[in-house]
């Protein structure tokens, strides 16, 4: 597998790569190219374009959450798709609830497309469940909330199937799994379901303990010190050999991590292969 790192808020020196406030990450393996998010502008086909990358060619965009610094992309991919006529339709795999009206302090911070403007190019795939991109990827689905310590704030609010306005605890956040030889690849968006309940998740649905790498976006940001401890603990109980935080991981966040893991800085123009 092959991992690019096409928008992200760091971008590595000497590279010049656009840099932004959000996530897009491209995945290569078995013949299928898949995306990950599309971060908050189109700062992720720029940077595509300048790598020489054909985004046309996409097997899957999955989507980690709703929120716009991940999905606010879509727009500028759309246009993108139109203006070079393409006629496939790439399958976009995404939690029923990433299409729903998020708002937070009066601004709405969700997916800003219609649905029927996205299936102009896109065969939509609205799954709780687990589903493999590849034999050795998977989208993890609906993150099974294991632990008592993450996910206890909710980021603004959410409107529901009934049409109710409810506490926003991001039940559409998921991320990717792969499997190595030498153990998952762990590959998350903005973990607001918690990332240790999303390594959880990885290891149980892919049977396996040991954890090559993981990397994205951790949601440790001014991160409450009950729930750092908290983290470090579990962390350090891993079999993990190397971690990439970005994107929403604060600096006192990966200081913290680096003292219990091996930590590697990561940004736009980053690439690895498993």
């Amino acid at each position: 597998m092959k991992l690019t790192v096409l928008c992200d808020n760091n971008t590595i020196i000497d590279r010049y790569y656009l840099g932004e406030p959000g996530i897009a990450l491209l995945i290569e393996d078995a013949g299928k190219k898949i995306l990950l998010d599309t971060g908050y502008s189109d700062v992720f086909l720029h940077n595509a374009y300048i790598m020489g990358i054909d985004l046309k060619d996409l097997d899957f965009l999955a989507i980690s959450h709703g929120h716009d610094d991940h999905t606010g992309g879509l727009a500028s991919l759309l246009k993108y798709y139109e203006a070079a006529q393409m006629q496939k339709k790439v399958e976009l795999v995404a939690h029923p609830e990433a299409f729903e009206t998020k708002v937070c302090h009066g601004r709405e911070i969700g997916l800003n497309l219609k649905e029927f403007a996205l299936t102009a190019y896109f065969r939509l795939n609205k799954t709780k469940e687990p589903f493999h991109l590849t034999d050795r990827l998977v989208y993890l689905g609906e993150i099974q909330r294991r632990n008592d310590f993450e996910n206890k704030i909710p980021i603004g609010s959410v409107r529901n199937a009934q049409g109710e306005w409810v506490p926003d605890f991001l039940a559409d956040d998921t991320a990717l799994a792969y499997r190595s030889d030498e153990g998952l690849v762990i590959i998350t968006g903005c973990s607001h379901s918690g990332i240790c309940n999303i390594i959880e998740q990885a290891k149980i649905l892919c049977g396996e303990t040991r954890i090559a790498d993981v990397i994205g976006g951790f949601h440790l940001l001014d991160t409450l010190p009950a729930l750092m401890a908290q983290t470090l603990q579990y962390l350090s109980a891993q079999s993990i050999c190397c971690m990439h935080p970005c994107h929403c991981t604060d600096l006192q966040a990966k200081i913290a991590l680096s003292k219990v893991l091996k930590v590697e800085d990561t940004g736009v123009g980053a690439v690895y292969t498993y």
